[in-house]
């Protein structure tokens, strides 16, 4: 069964796009793209979905609250570019888990 993956930015919109995109062309390029169902949103819909644990594996683009951050993995170096396989790692990680 496909894994949950809900990427969250500020709006749902731009950030999370870019997020997503970046996920899914490293899942593909690692064979696991069918093993994940994408969802996007904005973290202000998302808190208590994620604080309940809706969602299987959560990349996070911006600032997330204190009490569901350790379910979060930040996102951010996929738009900054440093750090990035680093997150994407720990997204496979997550997929294979």
């Amino acid at each position: 069964m496909a894994k949950t993956l809900m990427v969250v930015c500020g709006t749902g919109i731009a950030t999370s796009t870019i997020a997503t995109g970046k996920i899914r062309e490293y899942l593909e390029s690692e064979g696991l793209s069918g093993e994940v169902k994408f969802l996007q949103s904005k973290i202000s819909d998302e808190v208590s979905a994620i604080r309940n644990g809706d969602y299987d594996i959560v990349v996070s683009t911006t600032m997330v609250p204190s009490e569901i951050k350790d379910k979060v993995i930040s996102g951010v170096a996929l738009l900054t570019g440093v750090g990035a396989q680093s997150v994407l790692e720990s997204v496979k990680q997550a997929v294979q888990a």
